[in-house]
């Protein structure tokens, strides 16, 4: 994959990976749109990289349409399309104790969003036979996030409709990559900075996106910025029942050490 001179849409970009994934891509000659559901981080990142800002409510069909067209409108095209935005509010007294709009807020951002842009941005790659889609899901794709069911259930999602795409659409010269991290130092875990102090596993934004920039380089389609991530896959796809015991011994584990009235202190156990 050439990045220099490309162009793309980075989600959730005012923070975080999303940040550290327009920054990086920035630096490799990539024009970037930076969408946001804060406007003042999407500006003041895109003021930093060069880019274009874009505010948007991606759960949003509309503002999805809006910021493929802002996006076609100052590049021309877009070659690749980075789907990070997302979100995490917790379930500390288990997956049925969230109401359906919690869920339905999950499926719209985590899953829709993405496929409501490739839907749009497809067939002009297809005709182009050329362009790149990535969706920076995470390790609760393909493992459990402990605490928080509708966020693993659509990440899971996220995930397999990545499959879906690049089983379709690898024909027709189209990347499709699936990004899973575990731990990252980044607002979603309690880290204001990603210089804060960190325990071991626990990776900066910037070393997420240079995982992910290199995994499109090689081509391929699970990217793993934490390799430890890929051996948890492997075990609990070997022995699942194996992997639910011992998922359910580090839950009371997780609910011991954390207070459990916060939702969010959940995932910084995580």
């Amino acid at each position: 994959m050439r990045f220099d001179g490309a162009t793309a849409i980075v989600t959730g970009a005012g923070q975080g990976i999303g940040a550290a994934l327009a920054r990086a891509l920035a630096a490799r000659g990539v024009y970037v749109l930076v969408c946001d559901l804060n406007g003042d981080d999407a500006g003041r990142i895109a003021d930093e990289i060069g880019g274009v800002p874009y505010q948007g409510d991606l759960s949003d069909p509309g503002d999805i349409v809006e910021m493929v067209a802002a996006a076609e409108a100052a590049f021309g095209q877009v070659d690749m399309l980075f789907s990070n935005a997302g979100f995490a509010l917790g379930e500390p007294d288990g997956p049925t104790s969230r109401p359906d709009a919690h869920w339905q807020k999950s499926w719209d951002l985590h899953v829709m969003a993405h496929l409501r842009a490739a839907r749009l941005l497809l067939p002009k790659m297809v005709e182009r036979r050329s362009g790149v889609l990535v969706n920076v899901a995470s390790a609760a794709g393909v493992l459990s996030q402990i605490g928080d069911a509708a966020y693993s259930a659509t990440k899971h999602a996220a995930v397999s409709l990545a499959q879906s795409l690049a089983i379709e659409h690898g024909k027709d010269g189209i990347q499709v990559s699936v990004v899973c991290p575990l731990y990252v130092a980044t607002p979603l875990l309690g880290y204001d900075s990603p210089d804060d102090l960190r325990p071991d596993g626990v990776i900066t934004p910037d070393a997420v996106a240079e995982a992910t920039l290199r995994g499109i380089e090689e081509g391929r389609f699970m990217i793993f910025p934490h390799p430890e991530a890929q051996t948890y896959f492997a075990q609990r796809a070997a022995d699942t029942d194996r992997w639910i015991a011992g998922m359910q011994r580090l839950r009371d584990h997780v609910f011991e050490q954390a207070d459990g009235s916060d939702p969010a202190s959940l995932h910084k156990f995580i």
